[in-house]
């Protein structure tokens, strides 16, 4: 199973910053040390190139970002001070979903240790995210012929609300958002499906709501390709999530998700996504198990097509 990483192209945030940007790098030491995967399968992604994010993101947005022109406000939006660093950082996490894709198409699952940058629009990044890694790596793998059907499986506590807005009406991609109600985006979009829980919403009754979503996403799809954008940030433990699963719930959520594309006979390519626990360790325990269950279903060709 290949991963694809970017941590040590670093986005310098200042002393105090709320974005647990260390959990990269915790993570890729975690899979290191664990030998979940051999050294040849840990990868660096190319970053994604201008044209490639130009298939989801506007001229003038990419050029703002680039020369360092957004404005103030833009910059609160996405919730980073602008660097060239952040530039290169945004750009190889785009580039790690295109790669994992790649690799999920020929070897059945693949994972970015990043990415997830779901609340990216065309014209404007937020809540972190500056280009929206998911909705670009859909679109390379269509213009390229790899696949024309895609499905987004989001299970990040906050909705989806980038990607939602950029695929409404392209019968191509099926959007799939089960999220916080309440939460940010507190303005939300009309995903293909969605499935908004009240907060403290625990294992059972999650799960309950994910079985019956995936089913008819995936059958509605009829896909070819299947991104799982995952999330830490449902854990009950998880300072902006506001619901109440435990990481055994999390658990169930990945392996249902798994399971579910398995019987659809689609590759996934896995991405991390939010999270935010109070104890950072927790997070990375969270994010580790997510690619083990995925590496489980490799071994156990459960994705042999």
């Amino acid at each position: 199973m290949d991963l694809f990483y970017a941590d040590h192209f670093v986005l310098p945030l200042p002393d105090g910053h709320r974005f647990p940007m260390a959990k990269y790098q915790l993570l890729r030491k975690r899979v290191i040390e664990s030998g979940l995967v051999r050294p040849g399968q840990l990868k660096v992604p190319p970053p994604a190139t201008k044209a490639e994010l130009g298939l989801v993101h506007h001229p003038d947005y990419l050029e703002k970002v680039f020369n360092g022109s957004l404005s103030e406000r833009e910059i609160r939006r996405i919730g980073f001070p602008w660097s060239p660093e952040m530039v290169e950082r945004s750009q190889r996490s785009v580039g790690a979903s295109i790669s994992a894709c790649r690799s999920a198409l020929r070897e059945g699952i693949a994972a970015n240790l990043a990415g997830g940058t779901h609340h990216a629009y065309p014209d404007h990044g937020e809540g972190y995210c500056v280009f929206n890694d998911v909705a670009v790596a859909t679109r390379v793998m269509q213009s390229e012929g790899l696949v024309n059907r895609v499905v987004i499986l989001d299970c990040d506590v906050h909705q989806g609300n980038g990607t939602a807005a950029i695929f409404q009406g392209d019968h191509s991609v099926f959007t799939f958002s089960i999220h916080g109600s309440k939460n940010f985006p507190f303005h939300k979009e009309a995903s293909d499906l969605d499935i908004p829980l009240p907060d403290r919403t625990e294992d059972e009754a999650y799960l309950e709501a994910l079985e019956g979503g995936l089913g008819l996403a995936l059958e509605r799809a009829e896909a070819q390709l299947a991104i799982y954008v995952s999330g830490a940030d449902p854990y009950s433990g998880d300072r902006l999530g506001r619901l109440g699963l435990s990481k055994a719930g999390l658990a169930r959520r990945d392996q249902m998700v798994l399971e579910s594309c398995h019987q659809a006979r689609l590759p996934v390519a896995v991405t991390m996504a939010g999270g935010y626990a109070k104890v950072v360790s927790e997070t990375v325990d969270i994010h580790f198990q997510t690619l083990q269950i995925a590496k489980e279903y490799q071994r156990n060709d459960h994705l042999q097509r």
